[in-house]
């Protein structure tokens, strides 16, 4: 089997960025395995804390961004140009027919398929330069674009990990071409995997894989019991502020326990667009002296903040517009460190928590019954300890980072197998 002797291409969304955990793991897994990276990012830095183990990724940082670097895109575009005019023009005729037939949309999202087209010609011009085996895009919506489009003007082949989001809210004929295209499609649950071969089974037969977050557990050492440092047992939610996380309700939750007279603490990290809306309920609920929104953190923080809590609490749902999680990585990492956890059987979740095993499981949009499950664990240590002990146990046999990175490892080794050497482009 081919070995990785050249660089894998990792496009992402923005680089680095606090709530997307995974790919940083999942970068430092595969450099230690010894995978060269290259990363290149569609969008500029998040602003905002960054995880320290930033620091520890190896791998040289390109940012795309037509914003902050429009001068070398367009110089890189007008190379690629030259090099290969009939190749580059296909392509570009391609943008432009996603143009049109985006026709209806604002203007901004419109022209979107044009912004990523010019993207991929700057990253082609890098790929001329400093050659890499293949491209590996997270998210198939703006950097699976770019990777197809990228691709197209290279004919270095591409893979996709798919996730959530972008399955459940992308258009289903923007998406197909992108994973048609692919080498391989990885997602991170087997919820999401018989998705893709129900909606796309003719585009993806025999190469979706599912391949879970890995959590690194050296970082989340399993600890027994833990104590909030205060009298009350502290609830805790680390989450995007976002209608699928369910977070609406874990306040109202929060409510009915106050009714019922238990001694608590809640602690909400996270930061996004429903900030507001939740800081309003909370005074609207008489909860500001229990109920903490804390914004974004850093992943220390974040760590110590397992170490104080009772319970994990994270009642997901299936946003409106079809949005839903995966597996948030966060009940990885609570779970890792021996909290347990509550949350519901939406998407891939029972696939880490089966309830009364690994955690409690309830139904979506029903805080009274969360509440009875928040009750229970903090009614009852011999229960909470049952539930912590064991999901650290699955966690360890099928969750871990070593794991997850060693699996993707050998499916980029059998595209490197595959793959016939790239035209010079």
């Amino acid at each position: 089997m081919k070995t990785l002797d050249r660089p894998v291409a990792y496009l992402v969304k923005s680089w680095p960025r606090l709530s997307e955990t995974f790919i940083l793991n999942e970068i430092l897994g595969l450099e230690r395995q010894g995978v060269p990276l290259r990363i290149f990012s569609v969008r500029d830095a998040d602003p905002g804390p960054v995880h320290r183990n930033v620091t520890r990724v190896r791998a040289k940082v390109t940012y795309l961004s037509l914003t902050t670097h429009w001068s070398a895109a367009l110089a890189a575009n007008v190379r690629s140009l030259c090099r290969q005019p009939r190749r580059y023009l296909g392509t570009l005729f391609a943008a432009l027919g996603k143009v049109f037939r985006h026709h209806r949309f604002a203007a901004g999202r419109r022209l979107a398929p044009l912004r990523h087209f010019l993207k991929a010609g700057y990253l082609a011009d890098a790929l001329r330069r400093e050659p890499c085996r293949h491209l590996h895009a997270h998210f198939a919506s703006s950097p699976g674009l770019v990777a197809l489009f990228a691709s197209r003007l290279t004919g270095v082949p591409f893979t996709i990990t798919a996730h959530a989001k972008d399955i459940y809210t992308g258009n289903p004929i923007d998406l197909r071409p992108k994973l048609a295209a692919a080498r391989l499609v990885i997602t991170c649950t087997e919820y999401n995997r018989r998705h893709v071969l129900d909606q796309f089974g003719q585009q993806c037969e025999g190469k979706v894989h599912c391949i879970y977050h890995g959590v690194d557990l050296s970082q989340f050492p399993f600890t027994w019991p833990h104590s909030s440092g205060t009298n009350d047992p502290l609830i805790l939610a680390v989450a995007r502020l976002v209608e699928k996380k369910g977070l609406e309700d874990l306040l109202a939750c929060a409510a009915t326990l106050r009714q019922r007279g238990c001694r608590f603490r809640m602690e909400i990290i996270g930061d996004g667009p429903l900030q507001g809306t939740l800081a309003s309920r909370v005074q609207q609920l008489g909860l500001a002296d229990v109920v903490s929104l804390l914004g974004a953190q850093p992943q220390e923080s974040v760590r110590l903040a397992y170490r104080r809590a009772s319970v994990f609490a994270l009642p997901c749902k299936v946003a409106e517009n079809g949005d839903r999680d995966g597996i948030p990585n966060v009940l990885l990492e609570a779970a890792a460190s021996g909290v347990p956890v509550v949350s519901t059987p939406v998407s891939g979740i029972p696939e880490l928590i089966k309830s009364e095993h690994e955690g409690l499981l309830v139904e979506p949009n029903q805080p009274g019954i969360l509440a009875d499950a928040i009750e229970r664990i903090l009614a009852g240590p011999e229960l909470s300890r049952r539930l912590a002990m064991a999901a650290r146990t699955k966690l360890e046999a099928l969750f871990s980072l070593d794991r997850s990175t060693a699996r993707l490892r050998s499916l980029f080794q059998e595209v490197a197998a595959e793959a016939v050497s790239p035209e010079t482009v």
